[in-house]
């Protein structure tokens, strides 16, 4: 029979036995726990893209300002007063037309004493004309005429011409200016304003002038187009605009010029659309929006839009080369739908990571 000390010692064997097999089972468990993260550190998948090379044509809608084709303030070439006037705000005028009549008494008196003052020329001038004749006659006869004398007579003539020339030269000069005394239309337009009355003084001594005219029969629209889409601009590129003053209207206009260079100060190329309007229903001065349909003139990298990172260090696209992640700088262009174009260091080759973010960095990847 066994004894009580020996079942005692017995029993608390079996319960340091089992209390080893219960820490043993623990560890492993605890092992198996530790090793779980770092086995799905090594599954590690990024979904990759390609690049796509294209040259779409996109569309893009832009302000613009509808201006007169032609416009101008009319200024009186010289001085004198308003004598008469023909036309008024808002009227209708045709190339050449009269708008206004001035007076200068002494410009006509002045033009009068040119006029004398050339005949009076003209007359010396035969007289002298007719004395060089005679003598070149009587230079015929041997000895009756000295060579000198022919000679100082023809000279005479040639100063009495020239004076002439002159004097006549004065007196047209002087008939001009009397036509400028009537105000007539450049071109066929509109009046938009009258700034002198009758009796006025206007001229060079003014810096006011008599009206301000536009040609409203054709326009000009101008927009500013952004840089980063003034390489898309082809010759005769079409467009489609709106003004509010005519709502649900569309009209149809083809490019008729640029300016060539970007502007300095807003980094924008300069479009004009020339705009045919007899029926006047435009208005020089409504603004317009734009519809341009464009295209590069070569064909650019093209990638979705959620797979471009903007961060506060730049935009990036995150390419995944031979398990290689790294980050290469663009600068984004155009949108078309759900894509995006990109300019930077990428090629065709290229697998782009779909669905980058800030936590990804760059380096290999298990």
């Amino acid at each position: 029979m066994y004894s009580t000390t020996s079942i005692y010692k017995t029993s608390k064997l079996s319960a340091f036995a089992a209390i080893l097999i219960s820490l043993s089972a623990c560890s492993q468990q605890e092992q198996k726990v530790d090793m779980a993260p770092q086995k799905t550190e090594k599954q590690v998948n990024y979904p990759t893209g390609a690049i796509q090379i294209m040259n779409p044509e996109y569309e893009i809608s832009v302000p613009a300002e509808l201006k007169p084709y032609e416009q101008v303030a009319v200024f009186a070439k010289v001085s004198g007063f308003v004598k008469q006037l023909y036309v008024e705000r808002g009227d209708q005028v045709r190339k050449g037309q009269l708008l206004a009549v001035l007076e200068a008494p002494e410009m006509n008196q002045r033009y009068l004493s040119d006029k004398a003052t050339e005949q009076k020329i003209y007359n010396d001038y035969l007289f002298a004309q007719q004395a060089y004749d005679r003598l070149k006659d009587a230079s015929k006869t041997a000895g009756a005429v000295a060579a000198i004398e022919l000679d100082r007579a023809k000279s005479t003539v040639e100063s009495a011409r020239a004076a002439y020339e002159a004097s006549k030269a004065g007196t047209t000069h002087t008939s001009q200016l009397q036509q400028y005394l009537r105000i007539t239309a450049p071109f066929d337009g509109v009046i938009t304003a009258r700034n002198v009355s009758v009796g006025a003084l206007a001229g060079t001594s003014s810096n006011q002038s008599l009206f301000m005219m536009a040609q409203g029969n054709k326009l000009r629209l101008t927009l500013s187009l952004p840089e980063k889409h003034a390489a898309s601009v082809q010759q005769g590129v079409q467009a489609k605009f709106t003004v509010s003053s005519q709502p649900g209207k569309v009209f149809d206009t083809s490019l008729s010029r640029t300016s060539g260079l970007l502007d300095q100060q807003d980094r924008s190329l300069t479009l004009e659309f020339d705009v045919d309007n007899p029926s006047r229903e435009l208005q020089g001065g409504d603004y317009a929006q734009v519809k341009l349909k464009l295209k590069r003139k070569e064909a650019s990298t093209w990638v979705p839009k959620k797979s471009v990172l903007t961060t506060q260090s730049g935009t990036f696209i995150l390419i995944l080369d031979d398990q290689e992640i790294k980050r290469i700088p663009v600068k984004e262009g155009v949108h078309l739908d759900s894509l995006t174009e990109v300019l930077g260091s990428l090629s065709a080759e290229h697998k782009i990571i779909l669905k980058p973010s800030e936590e990804i960095k760059e380096g290999k990847i298990n």
